[in-house]
């Protein structure tokens, strides 16, 4: 298990078994329910995606939203099926470029004022906790290769 510091929040990370401890907050998460917080996260993405206008701008942004907010969850699904450490690596680099392309569309929501400011600010929350986790399993998978 790996340590590390990620913007004054400390945790530990495995690829089998995540752990994010915050302040004297600790929350375990393992890998099933790493899977079924990432199926909610794309069904908040749907349900957000349906509020956006109608129109040829809302149709491209929805559009991709919903294409990368749903890829997290099924990429890692994926990923907790890899054949090797290496493919395990690749799927979960996967997983961190949808997590990221997620928040980058929320934040032109954010910008643009498009869907509920409550449901938008907690998607983009989430968007930034589920990238930093995949972005600290994928360092961590990393240095145990070598």
């Amino acid at each position: 298990m790996a340590s590390c510091v990620i913007e004054d929040q400390s945790c530990k990370i495995a690829q089998d078994n995540f752990e994010l401890r915050i302040s004297n907050f600790e929350l375990a998460m393992d890998k099933v329910e790493l899977e079924k917080r990432t199926k909610r996260f794309a069904l908040s993405i749907i349900a957000f995606a349906a509020t956006l206008p109608v129109g040829k701008i809302g149709d491209v942004i929805r559009y991709q939203l919903v294409k990368a907010g749903t890829s997290v969850g099924a990429n890692y699904r994926e990923a907790n099926r890899a054949e090797s450490r290496n493919d395990f690596i690749h799927k979960i680099a996967i997983v961190e470029k949808e997590a990221s392309e997620s928040q980058y569309w929320l934040e032109i929501c954010d910008e643009a004022k498009f869907g509920d400011a409550q449901k938008r600010g907690w998607l983009l929350q989430e968007a930034g906790e589920l990238l930093a986790i995949f972005t600290r399993a994928g360092r961590t998978a990393k240095a145990a290769r070598a």
